[in-house]
């Protein structure tokens, strides 16, 4: 399956669109009208705790490389990563998480637009 971050779901709201991916749980939170959406036909993914786990892991990397990203983003990724999913999103911050999870030896599939 795939999932949307935030501000692929927001677009898609605003511009009618269907909704058949997964969101996370951040964008549950952020992005709250997502429920009272009549086209949200996805599932939100809860994170557990190796989600956290591998986040600050990721987080320790990207300090290394003088590039630490937001708890949110962080979060997204390692949802993404410990469930094989593709995420989409427009935020290019992800570049960096991305090299910090190759640098850790695990895969993101990322769909930068």
């Amino acid at each position: 399956m795939t999932i949307l971050d935030t501000s692929i779901v927001i677009d898609r709201v605003k511009e009618r669109k269907p909704i058949r991916e997964d969101i996370t749980a951040v964008t549950f939170v952020e992005y709250p009208r997502i429920i009272f959406y009549k086209h949200f036909y996805g599932g939100i993914i809860f994170p557990i705790r190796d989600d956290f786990i591998l986040a600050h892991r990721i987080q320790l990397e990207l300090l290394k490389m003088g590039k630490p990203q937001a708890f949110a983003d962080l979060l997204v990724a390692a949802i993404t990563v410990n469930r094989d999913e593709e995420l989409i999103t427009h935020d290019t911050d992800f570049k960096y998480i991305l090299q910090a999870v190759e640098k850790l030896g695990y895969h993101i599939k990322l769909k930068l637009i």
